[in-house]
C-alpha cells in the first residue's frame, strides 16, 4: 500500500471526528497512558503518549498492509503508517491540550514516534515536545476529542501517568472523566444538539492531568 493510500484511509477516520458531534458518542476508543518529560533543569519538555486503539480501528488501519507473515507487523512495516497517523494527527491537535500557570502551551511537532501491534491492537507511541520548555508551579495537561468522535481513557493500571525526571517535590493527579451510564449515553445526540459549541463538547469527557511543583 502505497503512502498516499495509507494517508488517505487514515485521514479519511480521522476526518469522521470533525464531524461526530452529530452523533454525539464515540466509535473509537483509546486507551492510553502518558508520561510527562522533564530535563535536567527542572523544566517540563513535553508528553509522551502510549494510545492503543479498538481492534475495530486497528483492523481499518491495517487493512492493505504489506507484512512478511498475515497478521503480524515488525514495527518497520508500521513505520509508514506511524508517519501518516503523526501527520494526520496534527489537524486534531494531537487531542492533547496544555496549560502552564493558567496560560496555553502550545507543542511542537511529535517526535519519536513508532507503532506496535499486539492481540489485534495497534499502539501509538509518540512524544509531543514544548515549543518551549516550562517551568511552571502548576502544568495541566488534558486528553479529549471534542466532537467525542473518539474517547479517550486511561489504562485500567495502578499508575497510568507518570513523571519522567521531574523534580522530587512535584506532585502528580490524575481526574478521570465520569463514567456515562447507558441512560446518559442515550442521552448524548440531544445534549449535544442542545449545547451551543458542539464541537467542544467532549471537553466534559477530559482526562486531566495535574503537576505542581514548589
Amino acid at each position: 500500500m502505497t503512502k498516499a493510500v495509507l494517508r488517505h484511509l487514515l485521514f479519511a477516520g480521522w476526518s469522521l471526528a470533525l464531524t461526530g458531534s452529530a452523533f454525539a458518542h464515540p466509535h473509537v476508543w483509546v486507551t492510553m497512558t502518558s508520561e510527562i518529560v522533564y530535563g535536567a533543569d527542572g523544566t517540563a519538555t513535553g508528553v509522551r503518549h502510549a494510545w492503543t486503539f479498538d481492534d475495530m480501528f486497528s483492523t481499518f488501519a491495517t487493512q492493505g498492509l504489506d507484512a512478511k507473515q498475515k497478521g503480524v507487523f515488525t514495527r518497520e512495516e508500521l513505520a509508514p503508517l506511524a508517519e501518516v497517523n503523526v501527520t494526520s494527527l496534527k489537524d486534531f491537535d494531537f487531542f492533547t491540550y496544555a496549560k502552564a500557570n493558567g496560560k496555553k502551551t502550545p507543542f511542537a511537532a511529535p517526535v519519536d514516534y513508532w507503532l506496535d501491534f499486539n492481540n489485534s491492537e495497534l499502539t501509538l507511541h509518540f512524544t509531543l515536545p514544548f515549543k518551549m520548555p516550562v517551568k511552571a508551579q502548576s502544568l495541566d495537561i488534558e486528553v479529549f476529542d471534542p466532537s467525542y468522535y473518539v474517547d479517550f481513557s486511561f489504562a485500567e493500571k495502578t499508575n497510568p501517568v507518570a513523571l519522567a525526571g521531574a523534580p522530587t517535590q512535584c506532585k502528580l493527579a490524575v481526574a478521570k472523566p465520569n463514567e456515562t451510564t447507558p441512560f446518559q449515553a442515550q442521552r448524548l445526540p440531544d445534549a449535544a444538539a442542545n449545547q451551543p459549541d458542539t464541537m467542544n463538547f467532549g471537553a466534559q469527557f477530559a482526562n486531566r492531568i495535574s503537576v505542581k511543583c514548589p
